[in-house]
């Protein structure tokens, strides 16, 4: 990359982080307890609960958390920006700050780290709430679908601490251990995605999902249709707008006729 990449204030993103930001967090996790812990007790009720389909279903849970926590990182690194209605404070933030100052995270306390994660695996158990409406008529099919999404809740809820350990110095052994065994991020894995060009490795619960996401190029396509529709070059607010133009013109995601609708919206 020749041009410098945009620093935000560290400072000032750390700041976003507020009491409300917090009590949110805080009640959010308590709804997600609750509801996951509902969802467990429908299960075991169930007529049709099979142990032997556990593995798959925990492998199926561990997938879906990884490609959700890419796909969401992906979508926060690259588009919008703090005034974004909704999402600017809520979790851009969070990113930007991320990005300026890598080590910060390594410092949040349990809740400021996982709070947000595990509030949004509420929609991981009122899916399966509604998928379990009825008991006494649930498939095998139906209680596979939640015990994978049992599994996908905890690997959610904990993708944050498992990003954090990805960033600590000396994380304790158990844990070096396990990213060793790339059974969760492993710190070398995810450093690609903090170099230029930075736009891989989006997934950060155990990164299993970012080789084939990256060899069928998902989200430099997704990139691309964004990009010929509206215009917006990827990672402008993230890098600034001259490192953004660059890096999504070496990566091909702008042709001629791109570029002259991106250069349009710039000026």
């Amino acid at each position: 990359m020749g041009e410098p990449v945009k620093q935000h204030d560290a400072s000032e993103l750390a700041a976003g982080y507020t009491a409300q930001h917090r009590t949110y967090e805080i009640c959010g996790i308590i709804v997600a307890l609750a509801s996951s812990g509902w969802l467990i007790a429908r299960i075991v009720k169930c007529p049709p609960l099979s142990g032997w389909w556990m593995p798959l279903a925990a492998l199926v849970g561990i997938l879906l958390s990884d490609f959700i926590s890419g796909f969401v990182h992906w979508m926060f690194d690259s588009w919008g920006n703090l005034d974004t209605p909704v999402f600017g404070r809520l979790a851009i933030r969070t990113f930007r700050h991320h990005h300026v100052d890598q080590k910060a995270i390594t410092t949040h306390d349990f809740i400021e780290t996982n709070g947000h994660n595990i509030s949004l695996t509420t929609i991981y158990s009122v899916s399966g709430l509604l998928t379990l409406r009825s008991i006494e008529t649930a498939t095998l099919f139906d209680v596979f679908v939640c015990q994978s999404l049992v599994c996908a809740t905890l690997f959610t809820a904990f993708t944050s601490q498992i990003h954090k350990w990805a960033h600590q110095d000396k994380p304790s052994g158990v844990v070096a251990l396990l990213q060793r065994a790339r059974l969760i991020l492993a710190p070398e894995h995810h450093a690609a995605h903090h170099a230029a060009p930075y736009n891989r490795n989006y997934c950060i619960t155990v990164g299993w999902m970012n080789g084939p996401l990256r060899a069928v190029r998902f989200f430099e396509t997704l990139e691309r249709t964004i990009t010929a529709i509206t215009g917006i070059v990827p990672r402008e607010d993230d890098l600034g707008a001259d490192a953004a133009f660059e890096v999504a013109s070496e990566n091909g995601a702008l042709d001629d006729a791109d570029e002259k609708k991106a250069l349009a919206t710039r000026d």
